[in-house]
């Protein structure tokens, strides 16, 4: 199976590129971006050595599902899904803040908890919860979003303390927020998942604000299996989960967290293809439909083709 790690197209009319962690992003004409989600994986804010085949068109696809089904609560950045590995989209300027929602103590949030704090991002926690536990109410745990490294946990009194972001737009993206995980919530109830934590991201054009990024993927969120989710709870079992969070964990087992002096551990041919088959496990899961692997001969070359014909459709309106 062919993975694609990197790309380097030369669009008509290119007149910016950047690589972000697993996305290509090349800039048209100074008025739209056209973003190639590729096969690279990253974790503990890490670009790991080796690409998940499929990956890319998992996180690409049901990223546009669910665009398309939450634009009646915000406007979002598409304008064309041209190819199962891009979508090409308006040009926003992003706010420096990733809005992460949490429904249950998971993830970063509990390895806080259990280290003792009951503070996060400035939301106080009550005592005596345990790994995911649902929570009281939904919580909003920004973070600083880092062009280079870690993002970094901020409290909503500090962004708006160091002017990160005006106090009208924060409210607008608290509330915008909120309404996206509601959604999210709901559409993974009708597949049998809970939708655990998640983050959104957003820009501005002028006045209005856009939902950009992708939303309510494995590299974004978190699901468990609503199934038996209360009894192992009670029974303090682990939760049957669909998420990146196994990619973490086996990191972590194998003494790698990102932290200096840290070396990736060996990424063999058969963990590659685990982790491909869980990204595809959860699409099917997340989507009720049928994967439909791309054939993976000339994937650079359909990719090129599909952008430019989207790209010269776009500017000719």
């Amino acid at each position: 199976m062919k993975a694609i790690k990197e790309t380097h197209f030369n669009f008509p009319q290119q007149t910016s590129f950047y690589k972000g962690k697993v996305r290509d992003v090349y800039t048209i004409d100074d008025q739209l971006m056209a973003m190639v989600v590729t096969d690279r994986i990253s974790a503990f804010d890490v670009v790991l050595p080796e690409a998940i085949p499929f990956k890319g068109q998992v996180l690409n696809q049901i990223a546009a599902k669910f665009l398309a089904a939450t634009k009646d609560i915000v406007p979002n950045w598409v304008l064309a899904t041209p190819d199962e590995m891009v979508t090409v989209g308006r040009i926003c300027e992003p706010f420096k803040v990733e809005m992460v929602i949490r429904g249950y103590l998971a993830g970063h949030a509990w390895r806080e908890y259990s280290a003792g704090k009951r503070s996060v991002c400035g939301v106080e926690l009550p005592d005596g919860l345990s790994e995911n536990d649902k929570l009281p109410t939904p919580i909003i745990t920004p973070t600083t979003k880092a062009a280079v490294g870690h993002d970094e946990d901020i409290s909503k009194q500090d962004i708006l303390a160091k002017g990160i972001v005006s106090l009208f737009d924060y409210n607008q993206l608290e509330e915008y927020t909120q309404a996206l995980y509601q959604r999210g919530t709901e559409m993974a109830a009708e597949r049998g998942l809970i939708l655990v934590d998640t983050k959104y991201e957003f820009g501005k054009v002028g006045d209005t604000i856009y939902l950009i990024d992708e939303i309510h993927t494995p590299d974004s969120s978190r699901y468990f299996y609503a199934d038996g989710y209360a009894e192992r709870q009670k029974n303090q079992e682990p939760q049957k989960q669909l998420s990146k969070e196994f990619v973490r964990k086996w990191l972590i087992e194998n003494n790698f967290q990102g932290k200096d002096g840290q070396v990736v551990p060996l990424m063999t041919p058969e963990i590659v293809d685990s982790i491909s088959e869980r990204y595809i496990e959860l699409y099917e899961q997340i989507t009720g439909e049928t994967f439909i692997k791309n054939p993976s001969e000339s994937i650079l070359t359909r990719i090129e083709q599909n952008v430019i014909n989207s790209i010269n459709d776009l500017l000719s309106k």
